[in-house]
């Protein structure tokens, strides 16, 4: 089926999501063209990979999203794809620091998606879709969301303090600031369209923690 959501309550009907979709891909491959003759193939195996990721996610005769593993493919595509992949695009490594980083960028996507879950669980589980808020529970998709956000904020100053990435990126805990709202409202048992403003302001922190740690890295080795 196309993607689910906007489809499903009408508001977009299923060709045009479709026409949406294939655009980007489309858009995405062209980039990849460029990169690979500046990476080489590596990013082209990187680019098909991810397509079929996104493919498989509800399509597909097992779509691995209603199987408990959209949070799994969401963190290692969106946190160490993404993140590696970055890195090895801009000097053709991937040293160990870019896969450290790669760990909190990678938690804090992730609970985008859970706080996504943890909003469709009534409805999900009334169409038999088995994702992992589903199989968890409120209470422990709660717990998980939280687990995410605090441990991507608190994992970033113990690996720079260790020096296992750049120091600077000490200064991406102030990225912790756009999440406390959501992480309160999550535990404080929000649900349905209170939900929307927790995937907001997660969204917030996965963007200033990444560029926090990026600015920070730079200035300070």
């Amino acid at each position: 089926p196309p993607p689910p959501r906007m489809v499903a309550a009408g508001v977009i009907p299923p060709r045009q999501m479709w026409i949406a979709t294939w655009a980007a891909v489309v858009v995405a491959g062209i980039a990849a063209i460029g990169l690979t003759a500046i990476a080489g193939p590596v990013v082209m195996v990187i680019g098909v990979a991810s397509v079929l990721a996104m493919l498989g996610y509800v399509g597909g005769p097992v779509p691995y999203g209603y199987r408990g593993l959209g949070e799994v493919f969401v963190f290692v595509f969106f946190g160490l794809v993404a993140t590696v992949g970055a890195r090895f695009v801009h000097d053709g490594t991937a040293p160990r620091s870019a896969w450290l980083v790669a760990i909190p960028v990678g938690f804090v996507v992730t609970a985008i998606l859970v706080a996504n879950n943890l909003r469709d669980i009534p409805t999900d589980e009334a169409a038999g879709k088995r994702t992992l808020a589903v199989i968890l529970g409120d209470k422990r998709t709660r717990m998980l969301y939280a687990a995410l956000v605090e441990g991507a904020f608190t994992l970033v100053p113990v690996l720079a303090i260790a020096r296992w990435i750049p120091l600077g990126a000490l200064v991406a805990i102030a990225g912790a600031w756009p999440v406390m709202r959501p992480l309160r409202a999550v535990m404080g048992g929000a649900t349905g369209p209170e939900l929307i403003g927790v995937l907001k302001g997660t969204a917030r922190a996965h963007l200033f923690l990444g560029l926090l740690i990026g600015i920070g890295s730079a200035i300070w080795h």
